[in-house]
This record gives C-alpha cells, sequence and structure tokens, in this order.
C-alpha cells in the first residue's frame, strides 16, 4: 500500500510517497502549480500516481496554531475534494502545523543548507514530513 503526501501551498506542491508498507515516507518532488490559471499540477500527479501505484493521499492542513482553519485549510479541503474526483483514491488530512519550520530547522541544522537551496527543497521535505507524521499515527 503506496500512501502519497501532498503540502498544497499557493505556488507549489511538495510531494512524498510511502515505502510499500507504509513505514517511511520520502520526499520526491515539488510540482509548481499557478492557482491564477487553474493549474494545480494534476497531471504530474496522474503520471506519479501510476508510477508508484498510490492507494490513498495525505493532505497537510495548515491550520493557525490556535487550532482554527483558515483560508488555506479551505483550500487545502478544496484540493483534496478534486483529488476525490480526479483519481476516485481516499483522501486523508493530517496537521502540518509548524512542519514547514521544522522542515526549514532540520536543513539548516543539520545540512546547512543556503537559504535559495532551501527553498527549493522546503515543500519537498515538509511533504515528508506530513506524510510521516500520518504514518506514525495510523500505523
Amino acid at each position: 500500500m503506496r500512501i502519497m503526501g501532498l503540502d498544497v501551498g499557493s505556488k507549489t506542491v511538495g510531494v512524498a510517497i510511502s515505502d510499500p508498507l507504509g513505514f517511511t515516507a520520502q520526499g520526491l518532488e515539488i510540482i509548481p502549480i499557478d492557482e491564477a490559471k487553474e493549474e494545480y499540477g494534476f497531471e504530474r500527479l496522474k503520471q506519479l500516481v501510476a508510477e508508484y501505484k498510490v492507494d490513498r493521499f495525505v493532505v497537510g492542513l495548515p491550520k493557525n496554531m490556535n487550532n482554527t482553519s483558515g483560508p488555506r485549510v479551505e483550500a487545502s479541503h478544496a484540493y483534496g475534494q478534486q483529488l476525490v474526483e480526479l483519481f476516485g483514491l481516499p483522501v486523508d488530512y493530517q496537521d502540518e502545523r509548524l512542519t514547514t519550520v521544522a522542515a526549514e530547522r532540520m536543513l539548516i541544522e543539520q545540512a546547512d543548507i543556503s537559504r535559495g537551496k532551501r527553498k527549493k527543497v522546503i515543500d519537498k521535505l515538509a511533504a515528508q514530513l506530513i506524510l510521516q507524521n500520518y504514518l506514525d499515527r495510523t500505523f
């Protein structure tokens, strides 16, 4: 069973995939999106879903620190609904508060990566953390 984790932003979607047994998450890539043009990266996701034989999606929910929902949570739910309609696969949601902060801290402390390079991988690492948190909580 393969699960795909997604960190949906306004400009990119970070993508991660679980191992076949659902123990670990690995970052795959960052897909550029353009909300203004209604381009959400679904064509690329379709290729990845087929390649990895994905059974389920996990979409990060960027809740506020006080546990309230804002416009980005609504956007994540809308993205998840589109996934259900396009792929016919179940979608779960994972609280993603502080995952981007944790990802950035990891890149600074463990890899000493420059700000410019961090920007290129942060969403992929955030997707990996979202998915790993889901796997740890679920299995």
